[in-house]
């Protein structure tokens, strides 16, 4: 089972910075997230997502490592799904993450960012 944690979130090109939004993992499972992006706070308007490259990664401090990418869907316009599988999550730090887009004309936007939080698990399944 995947947890998923539906998220409308608000983004611009003109943003302020990162909205916040902290992961917390149960070390060892899988995880799914939906954020939906929009350009305006009354959520009329959809950031278009047309062309731009999407990633996100869990480290354990700014800069630092190990570095867990996770992996990114976009589906169009403006919906962006961010998984996490029970093998990184096995390996993820404690720490932070965020959800850049990069744009074909070379603008980064980080768009979300936060904690994570990690849990240590208690069964351990032989391969």
């Amino acid at each position: 089972m995947v947890r998923t944690a539906p998220r409308a979130t608000t983004s611009s090109s003109t943003s302020v910075g990162p909205a916040n939004y902290t992961l917390r993992l149960y070390r060892g499972d899988s995880y799914g997230w939906q954020f939906v992006l929009w350009s305006d706070t009354d959520k009329t308007q959809p950031v278009d997502l047309t062309d731009v490259t999407v990633a996100a990664q869990i480290r354990d401090r700014p800069g630092g490592t190990p570095v867990i990418d996770m992996t990114c869907t976009v589906t169009l316009p403006n919906t962006i799904a961010v998984d996490l599988d029970a093998a990184d999550s096995q390996t993820a730090p404690s720490g932070g993450w965020d959800l850049q887009l990069t744009y074909s004309d070379g603008r980064v936007v980080t768009v979300l960012a936060g904690m994570v939080i990690v849990t240590p698990d208690i069964t351990v399944l032989d391969p």
